[in-house]
């Protein structure tokens, strides 16, 4: 890792669009920005049957009881962080079945913490501390595609026999050579030189929304386009659980909030109870014997 010319990495290149940035006016700044922003889906094109390949390794795990984990530093490691913590409301799930690790930590979150992305052996042993088992994947998350933090994680899970991803912004990247799949969605230089928290990053988030949305979409999360595992922990999402359940069986809003209620605010069973006419012991076993599908419960 450390014999590669860093200046060879295209997230590292000068963007020639942008080599009089501190001469442009405000909007001339967010044109450009916004100009470089719409490479990104471009970008991502190509890599999508890698991503749904990755996807189904994910949801795989899921069924058999796995967990996915994923693993960065800086920007890398908080976009992996905010999508494990985004799941747990978005699909209901536990909050150790997706998880975010970043390398030194939570305070790494928001503040540097020096040196820990160019620890090898930290990456393996965040893992080890989690007990990674041959059930789960880790998806290495690294803009420059050479993070030894990354490397070390993606070591260790493959000794372990756990799936391995690497998501990068570079081609042949370091990670790539260290994971199962590997995913390279190259932007080219950035408006801000070597500041991968903007096309990178953008990158990075797009892909895992992805990841995430299909693999849980695989596992039974949804109802068509319907967030049905959704946890209504606010007066918004209590709502959204009320008025999925009316465009799903449509009753009216009075029933689908006191069934809601019936259903210890479980929206899947509130949904099976008013479908199929039942009490909720015989909703969830309904449930339990779709693997969690409504649209199966329901038929």
């Amino acid at each position: 890792m450390n014999d590669m010319d860093i200046k060879k990495l295209s997230t590292e290149g000068r963007n020639p669009e942008t080599t009089d940035l501190d001469e442009m006016s405000p909007l001339e700044i967010v044109s450009v920005m916004n100009q470089e922003d719409q490479k990104v889906p471009a970008a991502i094109k190509p890599e999508l049957p890698k991503i749904a390949a990755a996807v189904e390794k994910i949801a795989a795990s899921f069924k058999q009881g796995g967990r996915l984990f994923y693993v960065g530093a800086g920007t890398s490691g908080r976009l992996g962080v905010l999508d494990a913590a985004e799941c747990v409301p978005t699909f209901g799930t536990d909050p150790e079945l997706v998880q975010g690790l970043i390398a030194g930590g939570g305070k790494a979150m928001t503040l540097a913490v020096e040196g820990a992305e160019d620890d090898v052996e930290l990456g393996g042993n965040d893992l080890k501390e989690r007990q990674l088992s041959n059930k789960d994947v880790v998806v290495g998350i690294a803009a420059s595609g050479r993070t030894p933090y990354v490397v070390g994680a993606l070591d260790y899970a493959k000794s372990v026999g756990a799936d391995t991803i690497a998501l990068s912004c570079n081609q042949n990247s370091v990670i790539s050579q260290h994971a199962d799949t590997k995913i390279e969605v190259v932007v080219g230089p950035e408006v801000l030189s070597g500041s991968t928290r903007l096309k990178s990053g953008t990158a990075q988030k797009m892909v895992l929304n992805m990841l995430s949305t299909a693999a849980m979409v695989r596992v039974g999360k949804t109802y068509g386009n319907l967030m049905v595992d959704v946890k209504p922990t606010n007066k918004k999402l209590v709502q959204r659980s009320i008025n999925i359940i009316v465009e799903v069986t449509g009753v009216s809003s009075d029933l689908a909030e006191t069934t809601l209620k019936a259903a210890n605010y479980s929206v899947k069973d509130a949904i099976v109870m008013i479908s199929n006419k039942m009490d909720q012991a015989a909703a969830e076993q309904k449930l339990a014997e779709s693997g969690g599908f409504v649209r199966q419960a329901i038929k």
